[in-house]
């Protein structure tokens, strides 16, 4: 059996195919997605870095990139 049919055939015993056809899938990205954001925020490479701890150290670059530039400082 060739792959492309093993593929098929699997995909093809998803249920929900007669009611939602190709939205059949949408849980299944659902979980995934949810699953990559929790493992961005959460998991820490080295304990030094993640999604979260990069996104604040931006902002704040950002915030204190600005009140320079006005002068505020």
């Amino acid at each position: 059996m060739k792959r492309s049919e093993l593929l098929r055939n699997l995909l093809d015993k998803w249920p929900g195919k007669q009611w939602f056809g190709i939205y059949r899938f949408m849980p299944l990205f659902f979980l995934l997605g949810a699953g990559l954001e929790y493992t961005m925020i959460n998991w820490d490479f080295k304990e030094r870095v993640n999604f979260y701890r990069t996104y604040k150290r931006r902002q704040a670059e950002i915030l204190a990139e600005e009140r320079i530039a006005s002068g505020s400082v």
